[in-house]
């Protein structure tokens, strides 16, 4: 019976519960071929979680070491500097009510505040296939990732907001353009296999950027950036399998896949940033132990791992210049154009107007939520007040 007449049948024949009806749409969805979950692992990914899982024990062990004293009793000036560098020196963390550089604390919150946007705005580009998903399965996969983003948003919004600026004020600057999100993500959808190219090679890029953020020196962005690897590698999962089926499926399917990762390879190669000679921040943010590793050393580890991933996909990455390198132990690979990472970054990339004007109208249609929690909020205040 064809997926269509069969859910028709369930709706029509007598009345079964809800868990029942869910179960029948679920042999339903499994006639699809971009269906059922594969479970196909995806090489490099448990290296990863051991890396998160190894940052998440150190900041315990931190927690519990003596820091010398807190900086309570230190003086000021050169001595607070002083106490501030041994602290990221130790490996410690730096806390909000720390003493901190004022060049430390803006740059802090120029990247959560990017990192927080880009979470935001990079629920539309998937978001956009939420009613177009093939099978109610992967319908509920795509809504559990695009509500994953919103969750990672709140986390950095609430950790940038540690450093004494307002969520209001971080919406303000996103909407005027003075603060930036990642480039990736002013790029379009054009296909259901878009969703899987994200979730494999952007959110793999996202890992391999962010994992290392475990171990910034900055106790509250450390501590978000836990939780959030450990569900950004769910997302990468749900990609890799995505292409993995329709690798396998039509040739139509297979032809939509790799169109996919032709199209979005290059700007993934290029959410690392500029080379390491043209990086403005990449320098000082490794002095202080907010970033571990460069921007080169990054975009390396992300083609060193998404090759061999490649070759289980049976797809092909849109580089002729790819190989391995035995000497080194590294692949080759060719530059992303980052004369284009400036241009989008500027604000001229296929989507840029689109996804700030669909932010700002969020943001407006939403206002009469803001107004209600506060209103609500300040009559508790006063009754307890009152009592």
């Amino acid at each position: 019976m064809a997926a269509a007449h069969r859910v028709a049948a369930i709706a029509v024949s007598g009345s079964p519960g809800r868990r029942d009806v869910l179960q029948n749409l679920a042999a339903v969805t499994g006639c699809c071929n971009t269906g059922g979950m594969e479970r196909q692992e995806v090489p490099g990914a448990s290296g990863l979680l051991s890396e998160v899982a190894a940052a998440e024990a150190e900041l315990r062990a931190a927690a519990d070491r003596d820091r010398g004293g807190d900086g309570a009793g230190v003086a000021a000036g050169d001595e607070l500097a002083a106490y501030f560098d041994e602290v990221v020196g130790a490996d410690q963390k730096i806390e909000p009510r720390d003493w901190m550089p004022e060049a430390y604390r803006k740059g802090l919150v120029r990247q959560i505040a990017q990192h927080a946007h880009s979470e935001i705005i990079g629920m539309q580009p998937e978001g956009n296939w939420l009613s177009r998903a093939p099978s109610l399965a992967r319908k509920a996969i795509l809504l559990a990732k695009v509500q994953d983003e919103a969750g990672h948003g709140l986390y950095l919004y609430a950790a940038a907001e540690t450093l004494g600026v307002s969520r209001a004020e971080l919406f303000d600057k996103l909407l005027s353009g003075r603060q930036k999100y990642s480039s990736i993500f002013n790029y379009p959808t054009l296909t259901w296999a878009d969703v899987g190219a994200i979730g494999w090679l952007v959110d793999g890029a996202a890992i391999v950027n962010q994992v290392p953020l475990c171990r910034c020196s900055y106790g509250p962005y450390a501590r978000a950036m836990i939780r959030i690897c450990k569900e950004e590698s769910f997302h990468q999962r749900q990609g890799f399998d995505l292409l993995y089926t329709l690798a396998r499926g039509t040739d139509e399917q297979r032809a939509m896949a790799q169109d996919a990762v032709d199209r979005w390879w290059y700007p993934s190669l290029a959410m690392f940033g500029p080379p390491d000679a043209e990086s403005t921040h990449s320098t000082q943010s490794m002095a202080w132990k907010i970033k571990r590793f460069s921007n080169d050393e990054l975009r390396q580890k992300f083609v060193d791992m998404t090759a061999q991933q490649a070759e289980v996909l049976g797809l092909n990455l849109p580089d002729e210049a790819l190989g391995y390198d035995q000497p080194s132990g590294h692949w080759r690979y060719t530059q992303p154009d980052f004369g284009e990472l400036m241009r989008v970054i500027s604000g001229d990339g296929p989507c840029n107007r689109q996804r700030i004007e669909h932010r700002r109208r969020a943001h407006d249609d939403g206002a009469w939520v803001r107004d209600s929690a506060a209103a609500y909020a300040a009559k508790q205040r006063t009754r307890k007040a009152a009592a």
